[in-house]
């Protein structure tokens, strides 16, 4: 296994229309989650994927499991909850402007995910462990679980990866600080956000930013710029990439977990930090073009021709 990830993932109802819910009536159903983003980011670039979670024992689950397994993920090791149900996420969307979102998730199977359910001999087979600073947010368990992978992980060689990923509809900022910070100590790759870097190091530059992870110990450093691309950064070298222009905006929702799956694509390819980040730019820049949080995730052929490293033949 290349990539093993894990966390919550949601059945998300996307409106048909615009304006506040209560005027809409027309929902259609896909997923919702920021690890499950990045796998199946990555099983459409080529690699071998791991995904695991607590799922409801019911539709909604069983809906959630088949689409990630559809996509070429392996969902082998998710666990049935029989006393939660899934999560569920609405979209609210006006023109113009990025999507409102209202969570229902409270005592949601993932949220009941304990160290037990972690599967050791599994992890060990990973080249990466990602992880988000979703998971941890989620309840008390769900944050020992996280730990608990992170200490597999590094006893046993497995490069861990780490999206901050802050969600404050989820936890304060004093509560997910010593937290997330914590995480980020054994993070070998980060993929944080400026905003990001003003809650958790109260810095906004990229250089700044950077210089404090990897004197925490990060190796690899990778700043989100949204359209104007990223800052890339290890203890030797830093340089910004650009991002790539997209002309009609559709969603921006998951683009950062397209970013982080080009980017861990390239590592898995032993590219250059660069490639790396070109990989993470165009993956990232494609997520926005379709509206869902997972759907405009291109494939690796799609992925080169977007960059402009192989030739698109129409016909």
């Amino acid at each position: 296994m290349e990539l093993i990830t894990f966390g919550e993932s949601m059945v998300l109802f996307n409106p048909g229309s615009k304006g506040p819910l209560r005027y809409v009536n027309n929902f259609y159903k896909t997923i919702a989650g920021a690890e499950s983003n990045v796998a199946i980011g990555l099983a459409r670039l080529g690699h071998e994927v791991g995904w695991f979670s607590k799922l409801g024992d019911d539709e909604f689950g069983r809906y959630i499991k088949a689409t990630i397994r559809g996509e070429g993920v392996d969902v082998s090791r998710v666990r049935t909850d029989p006393q939660n149900n899934t999560g569920l996420i609405f979209k609210e969307r006006f023109a113009h402007v990025n999507p409102n979102v209202y969570y229902y998730r409270k005592n949601s199977a993932a949220a009941n995910i304990t160290p037990e359910d972690l599967d050791e001999e599994y992890i060990k087979t990973a080249k990466i462990l990602h992880l988000t600073g979703i998971t941890p947010a989620l309840s008390q368990s769900a944050r020992e679980t996280v730990f608990r992978a992170i200490q597999i992980a590094k006893d046993n060689g497995v490069l861990v990866s780490f999206d901050p990923n802050i969600r404050l509809k989820l936890w304060s900022v004093n509560e997910a600080r010593p937290v997330l910070l914590k995480i980020a100590e054994s993070a070998d790759v980060i993929f944080p956000g400026i905003d990001e870097g003003k809650i958790l190091l109260g810095m906004e530059k990229p250089e700044e930013i950077a210089k404090a992870f990897i004197d925490m110990g990060c190796k690899i450093i990778a700043i989100k710029l949204g359209k104007e691309g990223c800052y890339v950064a290890n203890k030797d070298q830093g340089e910004y990439v650009a991002g790539y222009p997209v002309d009609e905006v559709e969603d921006t929702v998951g683009a950062g977990d397209g970013y982080a799956a080009g980017f861990l694509s390239g590592i898995l390819r032993n590219l250059s930090l660069s490639e790396c980040a070109q990989y993470a730019n165009g993956v990232g820049a494609m997520a926005t073009l379709v509206s869902g949080d997972m759907e405009g995730l291109p494939t690796y052929l799609q992925l080169l021709e977007f960059i402009g490293k192989t030739e698109h033949i129409d016909r």
